[in-house]
């Protein structure tokens, strides 16, 4: 198959091609190989490739095989590294499958490589002292986002059609707010984080994927939902697969948008004028948008300071933790200053201070859950800003301690974590571009605990209505490869 024709097919098109007989995935694998030659040498998303050896059954699932890449960290794969993006894990394998991972080989993926991400997922750029920045591929001077930048850039420019990712921050949400691309956070509990951890950030993270089409998350996320023994707790399934509820009409919904943050960054002028005409376009499909208050029920720096001490902490116990595994110090040699900063805070954080941030996010979830009684959605900006030159947000945290440079990703990013504290499912949508730069402007709406299915049915109306897989960045592995 020519890279032209494989980059037109969503990963669900791939598979039906596969169960048709009309393409092998050995042919599909290829395709991806190739789209990764051709664009990563500009945009620097993919770590590495490996041989594929899973041998998926053609028609077996929706996904079956349809070439796939996991992310740097969150998903361990037997026999291959997971460095972290960082020098203190570099060279590390892992020794077994993640649960997660066998989830990947049991939805039919073809996984053959990893995706870049900044160091212990720590940032929302991605740009690793160990594997370099990667490039969004809309604008390569702009950042791709993180911490799944990679994930997020290798989809955008068409190597794969969907990739691993994670969200603890808007790990998830924000590449694909950067990349043109749809992007859901599950509910806290959705996806299990075994056998290895019970919670990852306290609670706050979470697995998912970014795609170019909303019926692709929705069929890996029915292939990575459900608890695992020995999980502290698990969503409610949902009644019926979420691929079946794309294609459902959500019917009028009360939406309640934000169009300034509770702190931090104020909305951007092209920012905010997106979000208008997202606004026009949810009144025209018959729902009814206005603004609204809604917020996390606490005073903006006591929720900066809370989540800092989670972060810092969490980071502090992970580190010492890899360190004793690899025998490697923990200094400037081995990690980035946002790091090392983050180390050094979390190790100053008293049990009381975690504990008090503990209460804390039961505060938030409660409120927002009160919102959702209100409303059936929340819209706001992903981001207040178009993506963010390279180098920039480095450069703003220099000299920052670990809690002023949780602070500034509050900053950067005002919308995103209230979600992941208060553990509510959260998509991206790239309804809307700039119509100046025709950069990418995601839009995030959100929904009441384990109300995936209804994101999906608005998605999907969003994107019947509103297509945007015609529109394709400046490194295109359907354009780029012709010129190889």
């Amino acid at each position: 198959m020519k890279i032209a024709e494989y980059v037109r097919f969503d990963a669900v098109g791939l598979a039906e091609l596969v169960a048709a007989g009309e393409v092998t995935p050995a042919e599909l694998e290829t395709a991806a190989r190739e789209a990764a030659q051709a664009v990563n040498p500009r945009i620097n998303a993919v770590v590495e490739t490996w041989p594929a050896e899973d041998a998926p059954v053609p028609g077996s699932t929706p996904l079956a095989g349809v070439p796939f890449l996991i992310k740097d960290i969150g998903v361990s794969m037997a026999g291959q590294r997971m460095e972290l993006g960082s020098r203190l894990a570099a060279g590390h394998v892992a020794a077994a499958d993640s649960a997660l991972m066998r989830r990947f080989r049991d939805a039919g993926l073809v996984t053959f490589g990893r995706t870049t991400a900044p160091e212990m997922a720590y940032s929302i750029t991605t740009e690793p002292v160990l594997h370099g920045a990667t490039r969004n591929p809309w604008d390569t001077s702009r950042s791709a986002g993180g911490s799944s930048g990679g994930a997020g850039a290798a989809v955008a420019a068409g190597v794969v059609p969907l990739a691993h990712a994670t969200d603890a921050a808007g790990s998830l949400r924000i590449p694909a707010a950067c990349n043109g691309l749809f992007g859901l956070k599950p509910t806290r509990g959705r996806v299990s984080m075994g056998p290895d951890a019970d919670e990852v950030f306290s609670g706050l993270a979470v697995q998912g994927s970014v795609s170019r089409t909303v019926r692709d998350s929705a069929a890996l996320l029915d292939r990575m939902r459900g608890p695992e023994p020995g999980d502290p707790y698990s969503a409610p399934q949902p009644p019926r697969p979420y691929l079946d509820e794309v294609a459902r009409d959500p019917g009028p919904l009360r939406i309640g948008v934000l169009s300034q943050a509770w702190g931090g960054r104020r909305t951007s002028p092209p920012v905010a004028d997106a979000l208008s005409r997202t606004v026009g376009l949810l009144e025209s499909l018959g729902h009814r948008a206005e603004e609204t208050t809604a917020g996390p029920g606490v005073h903006w720096e006591e929720f900066v300071l809370a989540t800092a001490r989670l972060f810092t902490a969490n980071l502090a116990a992970s580190v010492d933790e890899l360190a004793a595994a690899t025998g490697r110090p923990v200094d400037a040699s081995t990690l980035e200053p946002e790091t090392l900063a983050g180390y050094h805070s979390g190790q100053r954080v008293t049990a009381t201070e975690f504990v008090a941030a503990l209460a804390l996010r039961n505060r938030v979830a409660r409120s927002l859950a009160r919102h959702f009684e209100e409303y059936d959605v929340l819209l706001t900006p992903t981001l207040p800003d178009l993506p963010m030159p390279l180098g920039a947000y480095g450069e703003e945290s220099r000299g920052l301690d670990g809690l002023a440079r949780i602070a500034h990703l509050n900053d950067r990013s005002p919308f995103t974590l209230a979600f992941n504290v208060a553990g509510t499912p959260a998509m991206t949508v790239p309804v809307t571009a700039d119509s100046a730069t025709g950069l990418p402007t995601g839009m995030q709406f959100a929904a009441a605990h384990a109300r995936e299915d209804l994101l999906f049915r608005l998605a999907g109306q969003l994107e019947r209505t509103h297509p945007w897989s015609s529109r394709t960045p400046t490194i295109w592995a359907g354009t780029v490869s012709q010129d190889h």
